[in-house]
């Protein structure tokens, strides 16, 4: 079972690359006249937008539990990152293609566009910098798993959403890159529009494969499969247990919920004795997984 990785430091070095980033881009899209480039700026300020969006929710995820939400509100940051998986749809992506459209039909050329290029190589590398720190956590979360199935199966919603992001930016900034230096070359401002909305369909494609992620968790997931794994093994292992007949996880934010059916292994024991032991069964598992925080256990003799 792999470890997690850390999503707050994730966040925060995106969001300090992201608006260094921006403020080059914009700088740079005023003194070009670049579509490509004023669509990267746009980008930029919607990823910074989005990484205060998950900070926010992680703060509002950690409040305590009431009596309307007894099970905490460890789930809020899925509507927040649900949020955030529509900005980079919506703002970033469907802005780039409006631009790009504009672009084909104006056609008008750049100025000094070797502004541009400086300040798309310096994003690329801060850009760099953000996506190491970002997969030296995954790499932690992930274990042996290749990064699409991570990606399918994390429930670290942060992490999962950070990920995405900084993938779109650097396949954007190195589209915007190539479409900058094109036009640079041929002087045809149509490669620069075409750059454009090429950034547009990428960013839309990314937002919406991280939204769909992030939907399963807003309607309620299972906790990973090797989690859930080591759950059934260590009650498996408990010698006050007889047969296991059912194991109910759900993934509540940063925190687990887990509802057990199983046969007690001398179910003519009294009762207080049965109490006793199942106590004892949920502080273990308890200690075992630190993230499990409510725990429900029905002894019973049939499924």
């Amino acid at each position: 079972m792999a470890g997690k990785g850390d999503s707050l430091r994730t966040i925060f070095y995106a969001l300090g690359a992201n608006f260094v980033i921006f403020l080059g881009k914009a700088a740079a899209a005023v003194l070009t006249s670049s579509a490509a480039m004023l669509a990267e700026a746009v980008h930029s300020l919607a990823d910074c937008g989005n990484q205060l969006l998950l900070l926010f929710g992680i703060r509002r995820a950690k409040r305590p539990p009431s009596l309307d939400n007894p099970l905490g509100y460890g789930k809020e940051i899925y509507f927040w990152s649900f949020l955030v998986a529509l900005m980079l749809f919506s703002v970033g992506g469907m802005f780039s293609l409006v631009e790009g459209w504009h672009k084909l039909k104006q056609h008008d050329p750049l100025n000094r566009p070797w502004i541009a290029i400086a300040v798309l190589a310096f994003s690329f590398l801060a850009e760099a910098v953000s996506m190491r720190a970002c997969l030296v956590e995954v790499n932690k979360a992930r274990g042996d798993l290749n990064l699409w199935r991570w990606f399918r199966e994390s429930r670290q919603v942060e992490l999962v959403v950070i990920f995405g992001e900084d993938l779109a930016a650097l396949l954007g900034l190195a589209l915007a890159l190539a479409a900058v230096a094109a036009t640079m070359i041929t002087g045809n401002p149509v490669y620069d529009a075409i750059g454009t909305i090429g950034i547009g369909l990428l960013l839309m494609v990314v937002g919406a494969f991280v939204a769909v992620q992030v939907k399963a968790m807003l309607i309620g997931q299972s906790v990973e499969p090797a989690t859930r794994d080591a759950i059934l093994e260590f009650l498996n292992s408990r010698a006050e247990l007889g047969r296991i007949f059912s194991v109910i996880t759900l993934q509540l934010g940063n925190e687990i919920m887990v509802a057990v059916q199983a046969e007690m292994a001398e179910p003519e024991a009294p009762t207080s004795l049965s109490i006793t032991r199942i106590n004892a069964i949920e502080v273990a598992l308890k200690q075992r997984f630190p993230d499990v925080k409510w725990s429900f256990f029905e002894p019973d003799d049939s499924p």
